[in-house]
């Protein structure tokens, strides 16, 4: 058992926060296409981006279950970005023609 004075006279180390780093390209026509999730509880947080490529001819959007919600949207030639807590689902809907590239940044705080 862990004393009350911490890693300098106790036995618990503090706790470690790793960074997941998930990146990758779309093409439309997507159709509410879900491109991560994860179990609940297993992120602490994460930020969420989406870039609708100057060339695509309509609005990008973006939504995930997440504390709050994720609701992106990026006009061609734009990008878009959030920052949520308790994050389980991304996903991407874009129409025929569109195209753009999307980032995850998770958080997961691990105890030693």
């Amino acid at each position: 058992m862990c004393g009350s004075n911490g890693i300098n006279g106790g036995c618990c180390p503090p706790a470690q926060v790793f960074q997941e780093k998930i990146c990758g390209n779309f093409n439309g026509p997507l159709a509410g296409v879900e491109i991560w999730s994860a179990p609940a509880g297993a992120y602490s947080s994460g930020t969420f981006e989406i870039f609708n490529s100057a060339s695509s001819t309509a609005t990008v959007t973006a939504t995930g279950a997440s504390t709050p919600a994720i609701a992106l949207s990026a006009a061609p030639g734009n990008t878009d970005s959030q920052s949520v807590n308790q994050p389980t689902s991304f996903t991407i809907t874009a129409g025929a023609g569109d195209s753009g590239s999307y980032c995850i940044n998770l958080y997961k705080r691990v105890l030693a």
